[in-house]
């Protein structure tokens, strides 16, 4: 273990498993006080990287869609980071994504030992020289990642989050004259989103009754919906959907008494930074990917075609159907509570 001299983790994406990973970079940290570790990652999560203490450097990767044209600069970053990494040489690279994406510069790091899971999709894998057994697909992703390192000789500590960037206040909400209520409704998924109507309810609710400043975000595309859930509301939130960097983001979460959120990277930002959430969840399952930490709450209908992973479902009666005192219910129980955990 002494001779680890150079680390490359290397988890792309998405903005939830990037949080989910840190105690992970921490763990290795302590593993290996002495090693130099960074940490390829792709460009639009690089800023939750940056600065943080326990890293060394940060490599952003253009994301690549498919089906989308790569552009020139993209197409110039991708072969500038292909070069480096033929020329850096690392004792260990860490897998910690699992996918074709990830498994390519994987294949292609100078690398003396290429360790993640066994039997991971899109036959990942076969890029790995050393493979642990296939976790427990049930497990949460924060103790999946964390296993790596502990499998590398990281002490049983508790799970630590620690972020690169510094969050921020934007001016919108300076000062702040009642305590801030966050509400997160859009995700990547059609079938995680909970109805606007609802959420226009429960956004009335903590104003009028909790008597809490409602700040409603997301990114730029989320303003159709974050649009029609205030045009639904009779008391006035501050809507700033797609008006916010990660470090604006992140100041708000810290600043929120209370966080509610559909199933999305930053219901994962608040938790990591100590405000409570209560997150809707439909075609999920939160014990793979649940808020992490204590005092959260989690609310769903729990049928019995939930959680199925459908990225797309005729009638997802699973968010449809459940109704918006549920996540009154589970605010009014969060709200007793004067200090964060």
């Amino acid at each position: 273990m002494s001779r680890i001299q150079r680390i490359l983790i290397v988890k792309l994406s998405s903005f939830g498993d990037v949080i989910h990973a840190l105690p992970t970079l921490e763990g290795l940290r302590t593993a290996f006080p002495a090693a130099h570790i960074t940490w390829l990652v792709e460009a639009a999560f690089a800023p939750l990287l940056m600065g943080h203490p326990a890293l060394d450097e940060v490599w952003p990767v253009p994301r690549v869609r498919p089906g989308r044209k790569v552009e020139k600069d993209e197409l110039l970053q991708l072969l500038r980071l292909a070069r480096r990494m033929r020329v850096a040489a690392f004792d260990l690279v860490i897998d910690l994504q699992g996918l074709l994406k990830s498994a390519m510069w994987v294949a292609l790091a100078k690398g003396k030992r290429k360790l993640g899971y066994d039997r991971t999709r899109e036959l990942s894998y076969l890029a790995l020289t050393e493979r642990l057994a296939p976790y427990d697909p049930e497990t949460h992703a924060v103790w999946r990642y964390l296993n790596v390192a502990r499998h590398l000789g990281a002490p049983p500590a508790p799970p630590r989050f620690r972020l690169g960037l510094t969050p921020v206040l934007p001016p919108a909400l300076l000062p702040l004259d009642r305590p801030l209520a966050v509400l997160h409704p859009g995700a990547r998924w059609a079938t995680k989103l909970w109805p606007a109507a609802s959420w226009a309810h429960l956004a009335d609710w903590l104003i009028r009754e909790k008597k809490l400043a409602a700040v409603i975000t997301g990114s730029a595309g989320d303003r159709d919906l974050a649009d029609q859930i205030c045009a639904q509301m009779q008391e006035k939130p501050l809507n700033l959907a797609g008006r916010t960097g990660l470090r604006e983001l992140a100041g708000i979460m810290q600043q929120a008494r209370l966080a509610v959120t559909a199933d999305t990277g930053p219901m994962h930002l608040a938790a990591a930074l100590g405000t409570r959430v209560v997150a809707v969840f439909g075609p999920t399952s939160p014990a793979r990917t649940g808020p992490f930490g204590q005092g959260h709450r989690v609310v769903r209908l729990g049928l019995q075609c939930s959680p199925c992973f459908r990225r797309r479902c005729p009638e997802p009666r699973c968010l449809l159907d459940l109704p918006w005192h549920a996540l009154r219910t589970a605010c009014e129980k969060i709200l007793s509570i004067d200090v964060k955990n």
